[in-house]
């Protein structure tokens, strides 16, 4: 069988020069109750989804946000719920609780504590990328790092400090939201396959060049 070469770190290096990744099915606002309700409506039949959040970033010292959005994506189709306009209703508090849908994210304790800002809820079904690639071996913690690790492509950041409680998102929020949450679904599939076959070894990254990056706000590479 042969083997996949996973970095045990990826030097930062190695992102900036690769194709950039995006989602690239459906993607779906949901700003209503009754647009929430049949969100999960349709949710509630996976058995597996991607999950993130975002929160308006703050400039002011001392000023903290609410979460503003919640991404949820399947193979398909991504929701992003617009808890700034919603709060997070008890559909949604639900399916966070539901033991049967598996839920994929990273840095999970983060968007939790956030989230708990809203409403109480009780996680349940969850599994964190951080504490799973861990267990492989893996030293990377950022979602950057991890895709272009396992798949050679970047995820731009280029998005991330826009506004998330904006009256509209634009394109580049969306597709920056729904690519976040759907590239934990595709990293928990994929590291699932390796992790089950023992497929894969590690090895240590050799940088010998210097890349450039594509551009300057790609440069936002998380640890």
């Amino acid at each position: 069988m042969e083997k996949r070469h996973l970095f045990i770190k990826t030097d930062k290096t190695f992102i900036v020069s690769l194709p950039r990744f995006t989602f690239d099915g459906k993607i779906v606002v949901v700003q209503s109750e009754r647009e929430t309700r049949q969100a999960i409506d349709y949710l509630s039949h996976c058995d597996i989804v991607g999950f993130d959040t975002e929160t308006r970033p703050s400039f002011q010292k001392g000023v903290v946000h609410k979460v503003a959005l919640l991404q949820i994506s399947t193979e398909n189709i991504c929701f992003l719920f617009r808890l700034c306009m919603t709060g997070l209703m008890p559909e949604v508090i639900r399916f966070l609780s539901d033991k049967s849908i598996v839920k994929v994210g990273l840095s999970l304790s983060d968007d939790f504590m956030m989230l708990r800002k809203r409403a109480a809820f009780t996680p349940e079904g969850f599994i964190d990328l951080q504490t799973y690639v861990k267990e492989m071996g893996i030293e990377d913690l950022s979602l950057q790092k991890l895709y272009a690790n396992l798949f050679h492509q970047r995820i731009s950041k280029r998005a991330q400090l826009r506004n998330w409680e904006a009256d509209v998102l634009d394109d580049a929020q969306k597709l920056y939201a729904a690519t976040d949450a759907y590239a934990c679904l595709k990293l928990y599939k994929e590291l699932q396959e390796l992790r089950n076959t023992g497929a894969y070894v590690l090895e240590q990254q050799i940088i010998t060049t210097a890349a450039t990056s594509p551009s300057q706000s790609d440069m936002n590479i998380q640890q």
